[in-house]
């Protein structure tokens, strides 16, 4: 985005009652560049306390009432700091006499902004580091300033991938240590995607790699894809909304879920539907692994279903559609009562009212076991599914965060096969790729019981190509590159 397309914001201060004559009321000037100190603040906030960008950036364009070209500005450079962090690091600790560990935290995101404005849009470079310095003069004082305007200075002498080329391993030597330059990953997610995907993190690329563009080269694909802007999905939940009136809206239809439509452009909560909570914001993998479980054939009722982990509520509302059409009811529980809030905000007026919440910790469940037809447990995860939309993630996680999970996976998993009767069915979801939350916790928990049997989970999505995963195609792995959608995972297993 040009800077020279957005507007001045050097225009006189306001004055009380429009008058500026002596004796009036001034009101404070607003700031000046609000887009880049918006993204700053934002970053800081990721950076010191953990928050979470789609969460925070939104509400914090309300408040300070960004709209058009400076809310685009201020996304753009959010998302697009965190999303190329790792690369931008590489390159500002190569131009910083001293290490980058030793510059203050509050320096580093001002540095990051800059390096973006520099090396990944048309913002031409003296504009870049001009109001980028100016920024860092307000924010963290002269003196540092001066710092940030060095620095950037060598960054803009070259262009990115002049800038890649010095900094990353060579990819022959060291293929992983090379994507997780480039493509901004930290090297344990690099290998754990690779790994996901069949790939050999080594690097010996077999016959199929080398035709297909050397080693890693589909890991490669993937990590360029979570460093694209992804699209916004909307769901219209069954008896509720109909995909044609997001349709009418502007939306366009999804190309794999019935329930599904593409918005090009726009904020959703434009559109009536998402307004009344008759249509929301939902990824079109969450969706269809939720729809999958609703397909698996029963012989016998069909009237009890439970979704174990259902904060904050997206597949829980899609369920509960589903079973008012059927005249079934679905328990929707969360053990979090704030998510659970959420969940029943969700469920609210589903078909025959076949939504209820509780709050309830599945693990310890308050229900009998096998009083359900159908289970649902989309367990909490690591996320690496979903790294285009929360670009922090993958400088939060740790190898260790995924082995911390797994104790609660299974245990969830388990209770959920506790909780089926003979002959229903349980969906185990992960919003993640990664071989110890998917594949090794469901055959972990198959190990250890003699009571439930894995289905064919592709038969039941059979109009999304390349998903079948796993050993004999058992599972279904969504990937962003294959399908644009986020890296769902999703297995199946019969109670018998």
């Amino acid at each position: 985005m040009s800077d020279r397309s957005r507007p001045s914001h050097r225009s006189s201060p306001r004055t009380n009652g429009g008058s500026g004559e002596k004796g009036g009321k001034t009101a404070p000037p607003a700031p000046k560049d609000p887009a880049r100190r918006t993204a700053y603040d934002v970053l800081r906030a990721v950076q010191d306390r953990d928050a979470y960008a789609n969460l925070l950036l939104p509400s914090m364009l309300r408040e300070r009432g960004l709209h058009g070209r400076d809310a685009a500005l201020a996304t753009e450079l959010t998302y697009g700091a965190l999303r190329r962090q790792g690369t931008y690091d590489a390159i500002l600790d190569a131009c910083i006499d001293r290490s980058l560990r030793s510059v203050d935290s509050e320096v580093l995101p001002v540095l990051r902004l800059g390096a973006h404005q520099l090396l990944s849009t048309a913002i031409p470079p003296h504009a870049a580091v001009s109001a980028t310095v100016d920024l860092a003069r307000r924010v963290v004082g002269h003196h540092r300033g001066r710092f940030a305007n060095a620095v950037l200075r060598k960054v803009g002498r070259r262009g990115l991938d002049d800038w890649t080329a010095i900094v990353a391993p060579d990819r022959a030597a060291d293929p992983v240590g090379h994507l997780s330059v480039v493509h901004s990953h930290p090297r344990w997610i690099v290998e754990a995607l690779a790994a996901a995907l069949g790939e050999d993190a080594r690097g010996g690329a077999s016959g199929a790699e080398a035709e297909a563009g050397g080693p890693l080269a589909e890991t490669e694909r993937l990590l360029a894809a979570h460093n694209e802007r992804p699209g916004v999905t909307l769901v219209a939940k069954p008896g509720r909304a109909a995909v044609e009136d997001l349709v009418g809206g502007g939306a366009a239809p999804a190309q794999y879920s019935p329930y599904g439509a593409y918005l090009p452009e726009g904020d959703p909560a434009q559109l009536r539907e998402v307004r009344q909570r008759r249509a929301a914001v939902q990824d079109e993998a969450s969706q269809l692994v939720a729809l999958a479980l609703t397909r698996v054939g029963l012989d016998g009722a069909d009237s009890r279903w439970l979704d174990a982990c259902a904060g904050p509520g997206g597949k829980a509302a899609l369920l509960a559609g589903l079973a008012g059409r059927r005249d079934a009811r679905l328990l929707a529980a969360e053990v979090q009562p704030a998510r659970a809030g959420l969940v029943a905000a969700a469920v609210e007026r589903s078909p025959r009212d076949a939504g209820r919440t509780v709050v309830a910790d599945s693990t310890r469940p308050a229900w009998r076991d096998g009083a359900f037809d159908r289970v649902l447990v989309d367990a909490p995860c690591t996320g690496l599914g979903a790294l285009r939309r929360r670009p922090e993630a993958r400088w939060r996680r740790t190898p260790e965060t995924a082995a911390n999970l797994e104790p609660l996976q299974r245990g969830l998993l388990s209770r959920a096969l506790d909780a089926a009767r003979p002959g229903g069915v349980v969906a185990y979801v992960t919003c993640s790729p990664h071989l110890a939350e998917t594949r090794g916790v469901v055959e972990g928990v198959l190990a250890e019981r003699s009571d439930a049997e894995p289905l064919r989970a592709a038969d039941h999505l059979g109009e999304v190509p390349d998903v079948a995963a796993g050993p004999d195609g058992r599972y279904v792995q969504f990937w962003p590159h294959r399908h644009g959608t986020d890296a769902m995972f999703l297995a199946l297993l019969r109670k018998r």
